[in-house]
């Protein structure tokens, strides 16, 4: 009888309680995002051969990051806690080794990935996560330090500047600014002091616009970005282009593949611009379908942290929030810059872009997010159970 009872506690403990919002976003994202991809890479794949090659690989890469999700899930979130250092000299190690050469595969005069396998597996994607693991499980130790004192936050922003610096020399400013954006927002999260928040960000708004006007090829990008027209067939076709596909969309767009800046106009249109060549096909619809539900899932994950908040589940409240913060941030830089509102950067639309390691890594973080939901969860259900004895 003992065995009975106990074999169904371990049952109760190892049933997850899964969140049917957030999967049920992601698959929409996912599908929508493996549509456009195939629509907006065809002719490029049909020139070698095979036109569905980066569609197939597509949905490769978003089925094994939906194992990466589900081997997540089941991995308690105590061990990242746990595993957070080592986790943040893994990432310092990926960060330095795609700038060593002969390591560090380069493309597009960028050396942001590594080949794993016969694949290159982008650096930054999985140190990021890494990164911000760390920050919220410093948080956690640190609470009171990081409220109290300019020290206290100054510490962990220090280790991800460091990383930035590091992305800055593939270079990568955008995985830079979002890394530390979304690091700052955390920490505006975890308390920090309005006036202590305030100067830092002013202070981080003056280093990247220092960094932005530093360099000759990221200032020829920003006055780009300014007057893209005043160059249309050199520094300015990229974003023309992409203003001209998200013109032609008009209100219901051209039809699903009918677009005709996929036709070799627009450069990267299945990867950073694939919103450009869903805009023209389907539209304001169509940008109408995936803010919302880019700003679901961002919702979704406040919302997550928040519980796991009232649960007394600090660091897990941090980890979703730094999920939330990162996806909404990314998307909305992405977008941006398809709609010229935002200085071109080589960032992808997650879970919609052609992105190997993108898509992966971020299947793998919702993975996580999946797990704040379910200890929540189940803390809340034990509190309840210990309220009724």
């Amino acid at each position: 009888m003992s065995a009975v009872v106990t074999s169904t506690r371990v049952a109760a403990r190892s049933r997850l309680v899964l969140d049917p919002m957030v999967i049920g976003i992601t698959a929409a994202l996912l599908l929508l995002g493996l549509v456009m991809v195939t629509s907006a890479s065809v002719t490029l794949a049909a020139r070698d051969g095979d036109p569905f090659f980066f569609a197939e690989r597509q949905l490769a890469f978003a089925l094994f990051g939906a194992c990466c999700a589900a081997i997540a899930v089941r991995v308690p979130t105590a061990t990242w806690q746990k595993l957070s250092v080592p986790l943040l000299i893994v990432s310092f190690a990926l960060l330095v080794l795609v700038l060593i050469p002969h390591v560090g595969h380069e493309v597009n005069g960028s050396k942001r990935w590594i080949h794993v396998g016969g694949l290159n597996f982008q650096a930054s994607e999985a140190a990021r996560v890494f990164l911000l693991l760390y920050l919220c499980s410093y948080l956690v130790r640190r609470e009171e330090e990081v409220r109290e004192k300019v020290i206290g936050f100054l510490k962990p922003l220090a280790v991800l500047g460091l990383a930035a610096l590091l992305l800055l020399a593939e270079p990568d400013f955008g995985s830079g600014v979002v890394l530390l954006t979304t690091g700052i927002g955390v920490l505006f999260l975890a308390g920090v002091k309005l006036r202590h928040f305030a100067a830092l960000c002013l202070a981080a708004l003056v280093t990247f616009a220092a960094l932005a006007v530093s360099s000759p090829y990221r200032l020829r990008r920003l006055i780009t970005f300014l007057n893209p027209w005043a160059d249309p067939f050199n520094t300015g076709f990229q974003l023309t282009q992409s203003l001209i596909a998200i013109g032609r969309g008009e209100f219901a767009g051209v039809g699903l593949g009918a677009s005709i800046q996929k036709l070799f106009y627009l450069p990267e249109a299945h990867t950073d611009f694939v919103f450009a060549v869903l805009a023209e096909e389907l539209g304001f619809l169509g940008i109408a379908l995936v803010v919302a539900l880019v700003i679901a899932l961002v919702y979704r994950s406040m919302m997550i942290a928040r519980a796991a908040a009232e649960a007394g589940l600090k660091f897990q409240a941090y980890l979703a929030a730094a999920f939330g913060i990162w996806f909404g941030l990314q998307a909305f830089i992405n977008m941006g810059v398809n709609m010229g509102l935002l200085p071109t950067k080589g960032l992808t639309l997650p879970l919609l872009s052609y992105g190997r390691s993108s898509l992966v890594v971020t299947l793998g973080w919702i993975g996580i997010l999946l797990r704040v939901h379910h200890e929540t969860a189940s803390s809340k259900a034990v509190a309840l159970r210990g309220q009724a004895r």
